[in-house]
């Protein structure tokens, strides 16, 4: 199995959850600007949609998108999910929500149309950290034990504080 990856880009909560879940798998990275793999490969040829994640079964079939990826690691380590009878559909409601109302704002905030929108987005992003936060359960969004979901938010986490110009926190010594 293959894990077709950027450096700093979200395939690295698909890297955690897929370390996390004890899978033994390949990275293969990505260059993102020239759409070439670090072996040469087209990656255009490998992802039509031309971004990563993508994972690479041995059998030859492809997964693309955090959601159905994270899912997947999920069904295969379900510690990696919460329990009971709605578990599996409070982890897709969760990973929906980080997929489209905080990953999908960071675009307006590393390529905005304007500075306006840029402010915008950020002042978004910090509506819905504020919002997550609030529904953990524990140390993690579904309790005591870490979901595949925590790992996609620890990289929308990992954005804001290095890449989307958020304040830097500050450290009492």
């Amino acid at each position: 199995m293959k894990l077709y990856y950027s450096p700093g880009a979200c395939s690295l909560a698909d890297h955690i959850a897929m370390h996390e879940a004890d899978l033994s798998f390949d990275r293969v990275r990505v260059d993102l600007k020239t759409k070439e793999t670090e072996t040469g490969d087209q990656f255009d040829q490998i992802n039509p949609k031309g971004y990563v994640p993508t994972v690479e079964m041995d059998d030859g079939q492809r997964l693309t998108e955090n959601v159905a990826i994270l899912s997947w690691v999920a069904q295969r380590k379900p510690a990696l999910a919460p329990h009971g009878e709605a578990g599996s559909l409070r982890l897709l409601e969760m990973l929906a929500f980080i997929s489209t109302e905080i990953h999908k704002q960071f675009g307006r905030i590393f390529k905005p149309s304007s500075d306006e929108e840029a402010t915008a987005a950020r002042e978004k992003v910090g509506q819905r950290f504020r919002l997550i936060a609030g529904m953990f359960k524990g140390d993690y969004l579904f309790g005591s034990e870490m979901s595949v979901a925590d790992a996609y938010l620890f990289t929308m986490l990992l954005w804001a504080k290095n890449r989307a110009g958020a304040p830097k926190p500050v450290y009492k010594q």
